[in-house]
């Protein structure tokens, strides 16, 4: 391998190389976008205050954005393309979304910007079109975020020269996390297909360089990996969303558990509990096996951390209903769940404490 330092070219040889080089932001193909825009790495680096900011782009990076903007007095908007959280349980990302409208931060849904200009005073002129009615608007801005994917960075590494194959900005690997080139693999979110996010590629480094170095055949799994979108109301979820769910086992073949709660940390500062839901998805007939755990709620991430690793060792609804709960907590609301959807019945409870 030739690297380019600041003292020049210097060639590296080794039996072994790992390619972990991760993304970055993508900005859109239009005009001012490189020049006036910039993504959620300069956020946290700019000398002025981002005020009313235009964020481009509802997945999870943009909604997080949105919401400590927000939260720090902020007036974000959320420009969506499409859908909000691709990829995700798209009941629960409707409830994140209301649960963000609900807090003063507006959407533009069906839209995609066309435009952003530098005016005379300094502010951002973003020019933009409804992609179902064809309708153009614009309104002007301080900062315009875009959060609009990521992307690769394979470019530079001339992959070719080794014979590495390439596709879609990504490298494709086996279940060893190898390339199609002898000693040459790659972790992280520089591979295809799998999940971008921080912990997947620390544990996968990890559990190479022990088949690698330490004598392990332990391979990484990356179905059932638990998440979580920081916005304001957390989501977490682990497993199969509800869509997901039914297309590989068949509607007839789904049972949903659900039901709203409230939070008892929300009662003395009289937060709003409207949006406060979970869900099973679940094996309709049998064991009832959970396919998938929804939760929206504080602390999301501290809820779904430990479930899921009673999801992966197969957890039922039979065992969920059966396990006591820890009172009052929210986590304990997974296990009162009763509610079928197929019921038709309210999941609204009745009484403070669910």
């Amino acid at each position: 391998m030739v690297a380019k330092l600041k003292s020049g070219d210097r060639t590296i040889t080794a039996q072994t190389f790992v390619i972990a080089v991760g993304g970055r932001p993508r900005y859109p193909d239009i005009p001012g976008a490189v020049e006036y825009g910039i993504t959620s790495d300069d956020l946290f680096s700019l000398d002025h205050e981002p005020g009313k900011t235009l964020v481009v782009g509802a997945g999870y990076i943009g909604l997080e954005c949105a919401g400590f903007l927000k939260g720090l007095g902020y007036e974000p908007t959320v420009m969506v393309r499409s859908i909000v959280l691709r990829g995700f349980d798209q009941q629960m990302a409707e409830l994140v979304a209301s649960s963000m409208d609900e807090r003063g931060i507006p959407f533009l849904r069906k839209t995609v910007p066309l435009s952003v200009t530098k005016q005379d005073n300094g502010k951002l002129l973003v020019k933009y079109k409804n992609t179902e009615t064809g309708e153009e608007g614009e309104d002007t801005y301080d900062t315009v975020l875009w959060a609009v994917g990521r992307k690769g960075l394979v470019e530079d590494l001339n992959l070719s020269n080794a014979g590495v194959t390439t596709f879609k900005d990504k490298i494709q690997v086996d279940t060893k996390e190898a390339t199609n080139v002898a000693n040459i693999f790659a972790v992280g979110d520089i591979i295809y297909g799998k999940p971008e996010l921080t912990p997947v590629a620390v544990l996968a480094g990890r559990l190479l360089a022990r088949r690698l170095y330490g004598g392990s055949n332990q391979r990484m799994d990356y179905s059932d990996v638990a998440t979580t979108v920081f916005t304001p109301l957390e989501y977490a979820c682990v497993g199969l969303s509800e869509e997901d769910a039914v297309k590989q086992h068949g509607a007839d073949g789904v049972e949903v558990f659900h039901g709203y709660y409230k939070p008892t940390e929300f009662f003395i500062p009289q937060k709003s509990v409207r949006y406060c839901y979970l869900k099973a998805v679940a094996e309709r007939t049998g064991d009832q096996r959970v396919y998938g755990l929804h939760y929206l709620g504080p602390v999301a991430g501290e809820v779904i951390q430990g479930f899921a690793a009673a999801l992966k060792s197969g957890l039922t609804i039979n065992t969920l209903i059966n396990t006591v709960g820890i009172h009052p907590t929210t986590a304990e609301e997974f296990t009162r769940l009763s509610i079928t959807k197929r019921s038709g019945l309210d999941p609204t409870p009745a009484s403070c404490c669910s």
